[in-house]
């Protein structure tokens, strides 16, 4: 039984490092810059400031297309409050039955969520976070309905892969 338990961990492991060396090499073709370079672990941290936008836009837009994942500071951000990056993980999404694949896809989802963002940040009056987010928050929100077709994009595949248990 404990044979078994460590047989699983493992092969889940490696699962988790393989999803996200692709996710992460997936990302850097669409020419995101990774902190760390690439990716050895279960974790990518990408520094979105080269792309003209930051974690905490990236984040809101990708949150209403129903993509979790956190803003997170990079080498070199000036504010706390608006920091440079987004940090995401694989294990979750690994353990509902994604491969290499559908996280080369989700890669695809994000950086569509990321123009979305940036296309919002040039129509916003205003160069604060809260401005941005009570832009894209009001029912005149003029990306709105881009935002809606990421978000069906997201939970279709979503679907196919549902949470053990529930």
């Amino acid at each position: 039984m404990i044979y078994c338990l460590q047989t699983l961990r493992i092969t889940k492991s490696s699962g988790v490092v393989a999803n996200c060396r692709a996710f992460a090499n997936r990302l850097i073709e669409h020419q995101y810059k990774l902190v760390s370079g690439d990716s050895n672990n279960h974790l990518i941290l990408v520094d979105l400031r080269p792309s003209g936008i930051d974690g905490a836009r990236g984040e809101k837009i990708l949150g209403m297309a129903s993509i979790t994942l956190n803003k997170n500071s990079v080498p070199g951000d000036k504010s706390a409050q608006v920091p440079g990056g987004i940090r995401i993980g694989t294990p979750a999404m690994t353990t509902r039955g994604l491969g290499e694949k559908e996280f080369e896809l989700i890669a695809d989802l994000i950086h569509e969520g990321v123009q979305i963002s940036l296309e919002a940040k040039c129509l916003v009056l205003g160069t604060k976070v809260q401005d941005f987010t009570n832009f894209v928050s009001s029912p005149e929100f003029p990306l709105g309905e881009k935002v809606s077709d990421l978000r069906r994009k997201v939970e279709a595949l979503a679907t196919h892969y549902p949470i053990s248990g529930i």
